[in-house]
């Protein structure tokens, strides 16, 4: 197991690598197009100064590494070297075509396969953008959110790009960044984001029937008793918490409004789930 758990780490930061790489040469570097965060950084200078984007991507993520090995530990920092190392190699190696000079197709398709790539590292326990280490960093120094910090970050990179690029390159560099953010979102949740159910109801035990027998899903019973109107009357009630897919809300509230229209029920988001009787995506680890 701990063997196949290489191989497939290896396979995620190889096929990364080789996605950014394209990215990068085939799109956003012919056309001035930057990214947010340490590429972005990397890229900025790259155009201002003309130094080998290469170099330029190994001593920008140096700070960053150093910081991983204070908050993730040492086999994430051996990783992260690593595929660093590789994405450079890659840009200095290998020649990929440019594709297209189309600037909306430059910035949305750029952003894609780099952000495929960020995506794929980290889906293989390494980082290709150490933006997101310096964040987590910050956020436990001062307890402010991972997003929020990564934000402020981008927000610098964009001002300046605007001041030494141009507010045009800006822009699209902002698209490039958004379509990036949303690929490596999608790389490293999938298509089956989780949603987290809460049913109260006076049928629970149909419910419960229906989550286990209908959807297929495990589920958790809590003991629970409620309050309202102003004399305060209490309910003793059985509280149903399941996690679905997306994909499966809509036959979920189909199947709850059979057995009863009037439960209330509470949904929200959630990134990732292990174990129990979810269904694995395939690029779980």
């Amino acid at each position: 197991m701990k063997i196949n758990s290489h191989i497939k780490d290896t396979f995620f930061i190889i096929t990364g690598i080789f996605s950014a790489a394209f990215g990068l040469e085939s799109f956003l570097l012919p056309n001035r197009f930057i990214d947010g965060g340490a590429t972005g950084i990397s890229l900025l200078v790259t155009e201002v100064t003309n130094l080998p984007l290469w170099a330029l991507i190994i001593l920008v993520n140096i700070p960053f590494l150093v910081l991983g090995y204070r908050v993730l530990g040492r086999q994430f920092t051996i990783k992260a070297i690593l595929a660093i190392l590789g994405l450079a190699m890659v840009l200095v190696f290998i020649q990929f075509p440019e594709v297209t000079q189309d600037k909306l197709l430059v910035a949305v398709f750029g952003g894609f396969f780099l952000g495929a790539g960020i995506g794929l590292s980290i889906r293989g326990g390494s980082v290709l953008d150490g933006t997101e280490v310096l964040a987590i960093f910050l956020s436990k120094k001062m307890g402010a959110k991972i997003g929020d910090v990564i934000i402020l970050i981008n927000i610098v990179i964009f001002l300046a790009a605007a001041y030494l690029l141009s507010i045009e390159a800006a822009l699209y560099s902002m698209l490039t960044y958004l379509a990036a953010s949303k690929t490596l979102d999608f790389v490293l949740e999938g298509i089956e984001e989780y949603t987290g159910v809460t049913i109260i109801s006076p049928k629970s035990e149909e419910i419960r029937v229906m989550v286990t027998e209908k959807l297929g899903r495990g589920l958790t019973i809590y003991k629970a008793s409620g309050g309202y109107g102003k004399k305060g009357e209490h309910n003793q009630y059985d509280v149903i918490y399941t996690v679905i897919t997306r994909l499966e809300i809509r036959k979920l509230n189909i199947e709850l409004n059979r057995i009863d229209p009037n439960a209330f029920v509470v949904m929200n988001s959630i990134n990732d789930t292990k174990g129990g009787m979810v269904k694995k995506r395939i690029l779980n680890d």
